[in-house]
Formats: C-alpha cells, sequence, structure tokens
C-alpha cells in the first residue's frame, strides 16, 4: 500500500480558538458594518482574511529572533538578510521595509509621477492604489483566460504580449517607468506566471528600455507551480528556478510576511546602483535608516531564514497541497471555484454562487458576509468593493469577476479546519436561493475603501 501524503513539520505550540453563536455573528457583524475587516479576531472562528502575516514561525525561525541585533545602524541582522537576498534572489542592493506596501511606496516615490502608465498582470489592490495615489494609470495586461474561472489553463498569472506590446508601442517610454510582474498573481486567483512568459516580458522590456519588477510576495509558491507544471523544470530545485526566475527581473518588492513565512516586514531589491541610491533617499524619510527600514533586528534574522525555508519543496508541497485539499472538497461539493487551484488560496466565485443578485449590490461581499455568519469562517471580498471606484468619473468599477478569497495561513490550521469550511460553504450553497438582498455603501474612503468601508442591508 502506497503510504499517504503528510505534513512535512509537527506541531510545537497551539493557540485556543472558540466557537460562536449565529446570534453572536449575526450582532458582532452589523455592529461591524457588514464589514469583515472591523470584526475583532476573538469574534471569529477560522480566519482566512489574509495569508499575509498569519503563519506559523518555525523552531528555527523563533531561535534566530533571539539573536537579532537591534543597532540602529549596521546590524549584524542587517547583513545576514542582505546575504539570504543574494543567495537566494541574486540582487546586490535591497532596501528593508515595514512590509510590502511600504516598499512600493518607497519604489514608486522614486520613479512613478503623474500621467505614467504601469502595465503588468492584474495589480494588487494596493499596488494599483499607489499608482492611482500619484495620478497614474495602472494598465492590467493579463491574459483573457485569467478571467474564466472554469479554464484550466495553469499559468493563468501571464501576461498577455500583444497587449504589453500594444502598451508600450503606442505610448512614450518616459511615461512607462517599470512593468510591474505579481508572481503569483494574487487578484487573478493566485495564478502562477510560467518561466517562458518571464523571459518574453524581460525581452520586450529589454527592447524598449523599461525596467521590470516583480512583486514577490508569493515568488516560492510561483517557483512551485513552475516545477510541477512547466516542462523542463520538474528536476530542478525551487531555489534554481527562483534564480533564473530573478535573471528576467530589474528589481523587485515584497511583503516577507508571505513565502518568508514571518509576522511582519518587506524589502526592495536592485540591480541599479543609481536607482537604490535614488530610492535610499524616501526610505530614510518613510521607513528609517538604511540597515533597518521600519524593522526590527529580530524580525530581519526570522525573516532571512524563512527566505530559506519557504523555497524548500517539501514545505511548498505541504503548503499547497492543503490549498488544493480545501479546493477539491468544495469542487466535488458543486461549489463554483476557480481552476486550477493556485497557491494561498481558495477562491469562490460569487457570480455562479448567486447569479441572482444584482451587481451593484456587491454579490462577493454579500456572499463572504453569509459565509461568516454560518460558521464564523472570515474570508474577503474580491470583488467591485475591492475594485475601487474610477478615480476620474467616480464611479463603481466592476470587475469580470466577483470573487471570495479563502487566505490559507502557512503551518496554521489542519485540514480538520479545511473540512469544517468546506461544510460551511456547503450550508450557504444549500440555501443560497435565499439569500435575495445585498448590501448598500453608507461610507467609504477615496481610495483603496475595502479596508474601512461601512455597509448596510439593501
Amino acid at each position: 500500500m502506497k503510504l499517504p501524503f503528510v505534513e512535512s513539520h509537527k506541531i510545537k505550540m497551539v493557540e485556543s480558538i472558540k466557537q460562536s453563536s449565529p446570534e453572536e455573528r449575526k450582532q458582532w457583524i452589523k455592529k461591524a458594518n457588514y464589514n469583515l475587516f472591523n470584526l475583532h479576531s476573538d469574534q471569529v472562528f477560522i480566519d482566512l482574511l489574509t495569508d499575509s502575516g498569519t503563519g506559523a514561525m518555525s523552531d528555527k525561525q523563533w531561535a534566530a529572533m533571539m539573536l537579532g541585533d537591534e543597532s540602529y545602524a549596521g546590524a549584524s541582522s542587517y547583513f545576514k538578510m542582505k546575504e539570504a537576498i543574494k543567495n537566494i534572489l541574486g540582487f546586490d542592493f535591497f532596501l528593508p521595509t515595514h512590509q510590502g506596501r511600504a516598499a512600493e511606496n518607497v519604489l514608486f516615490s522614486a520613479m512613478i509621477k503623474d500621467g505614467d502608465l504601469v502595465p503588468g498582470n492584474t495589480h494588487f489592490d494596493t499596488t494599483k492604489g499607489h499608482i492611482e495615489f500619484r495620478k497614474a494609470t495602472a494598465v492590467d495586461c493579463t491574459i483573457d483566460e485569467a478571467f474564466d474561472t472554469a479554464s484550466e489553463n495553469p499559468f493563468k498569472g501571464n501576461i498577455d504580449l500583444n497587449k504589453l506590446e500594444e502598451v508600450l508601442s503606442k505610448n512614450p517610454t518616459e511615461k512607462i517607468p517599470l512593468i510591474i510582474v505579481s508572481v503569483t498573481c494574487n487578484s487573478s486567483g493566485g495564478q502562477p506566471v510560467s518561466m517562458h512568459n518571464l523571459k518574453a516580458i524581460s525581452s520586450m522590456a529589454k527592447h524598449y528600455h523599461i525596467p521590470v519588477f516583480f512583486d514577490s510576495a508569493r515568488f516560492a509558491e510561483n517557483a512551485f507551480f513552475i516545477k510541477t507544471r512547466e516542462s523542463g523544470y520538474e528536476n530542478k530545485t525551487i531555489k534554481e528556478i527562483v534564480k533564473e526566475m530573478y535573471t528576467y527581473a530589474d528589481g523587485m518588492t515584497m511583503s516577507s510576511k508571505k513565502d518568508a513565512i514571518v509576522n511582519m516586514g518587506g524589502f526592495i531589491a536592485f540591480n541599479d546602483e543609481e536607482l537604490f541610491k535614488k530610492a535610499s533617499v524616501y526610505n530614510i524619510m518613510f521607513e528609517g535608516f538604511l540597515t533597518y527600514g521600519g524593522m526590527s533586528g529580530r524580525d530581519m534574522n526570522a525573516l532571512a531564514q524563512g527566505l530559506d525555508e519557504g523555497s524548500e519543496f517539501d514545505y511548498l508541497q505541504t503548503r499547497i497541497g492543503q490549498v488544493a485539499y480545501l479546493g477539491n472538497k468544495l469542487k466535488d461539493m458543486g461549489i463554483p471555484v476557480l481552476l486550477p487551484f493556485g497557491g494561498h488560496a481558495i477562491f469562490v466565485d460569487a457570480k455562479k454562487f448567486l447569479p441572482h443578485l444584482p451587481k451593484e449590490e456587491f454579490i462577493a461581499q454579500t456572499l463572504a458576509v453569509e459565509i461568516y455568519l454560518e460558521g464564523g469562517v472570515r474570508a474577503v471580498e474580491i470583488g467591485t468593493i475591492m475594485a475601487d471606484r474610477d478615480p476620474l468619473t467616480r464611479k463603481n468599477r466592476y470587475p469580470d469577476l466577483e470573487l471570495i478569497r479563502m487566505a490559507i495561513p502557512r503551518r496554521v490550521y489542519t485540514n480538520s479546519h479545511m473540512d469544517y469550511i468546506a461544510t460551511c460553504i456547503f450550508n450557504v450553497f444549500e440555501r443560497r436561493d435565499q439569500i435575495i438582498k445585498g448590501y448598500k455603501i453608507i461610507s467609504e474612503a477615496p481610495i483603496l475603501r475595502h479596508f474601512t468601508v461601512t455597509l448596510a442591508k439593501v
């Protein structure tokens, strides 16, 4: 008999979680103005709001934290992080930041100006927010199949090279400061970008003399999919694949709260020393001195260790295998989910789940609230509310996809929790015809509204 697959870790410490009653959840979500971000963490039974900073660190990471050097300038922890970035990713220059959106803020302050165009695969919410805050425009060049949840294309994060060529050829080069490639592409379902596509993007960018930066929050998951889905890479290690990936980038930003498995931290890495120097000015202004950049020494130590652990096959097989476990449970139950399963989350197609609900009543947000009411599971809307308003017309932008993202924290929950989540969603699916009204916005911020929006039932 073939031995079954098991996790590549054992549990050393546990944290208690408490179930609540349906009546309690009904009161809590109403008080939170139907915004799941406003819930207290102890009002949530299983938290899938994000996989950012919510993972469980390893014994080696905790040990590394005890050796953290908290010197203001020139701490040994900075040099450990520098060495890890060079060894794993190949960059000579880097700036530490306190998280990914801080890295975007520093980099874009140095590179993006009013009127610019920034092409890429579906930009993440904070990426697009930082671009639009600077009165520039994010241009989505993702392949069309990314917006077909039933398509089994193994690399739905790919950039459509014809779309990219059109942007680059029809606009002045000075108006396109960089191309951003998200690996994996979170907003299109945690979908990977193929090595072939990365190489082609790099070649085209070099022709037009435009730098390519990777949004690298989940770079190791992307490398895992290249190894398991792309011909010619099945016998390469994850670290070998990662090294090749970054030969096609001029720089990168990273929220290290994902694939480096830390609770806080990020960085920008560069090949260009002059751009590094230019961005350094903003790093000192916004984040801190160049050798800590908003991070403590202990966090830099844990990050360096996490980069190494997070780019190992056994760990990734366990992590991505659990995501697929939940995905297969839901698929077998008839729940409309985005295929193929991504690296960090399962995405439910809310339009197919609630086809009778009008888009103006925020279909995905309605479903997310119902899932919470059913079993205390907190997910997040990737739909109209997150898409925000058009910065010029101020009208709602209605994206092609209305998704519920269930982002699974790393090394935190067991497959028993996945069984519970699947049953919770199935119960909502069974009563979906009874969900006949959605929500309306009461108040919202002018940008990145989904974090603080207040809602009321229609």
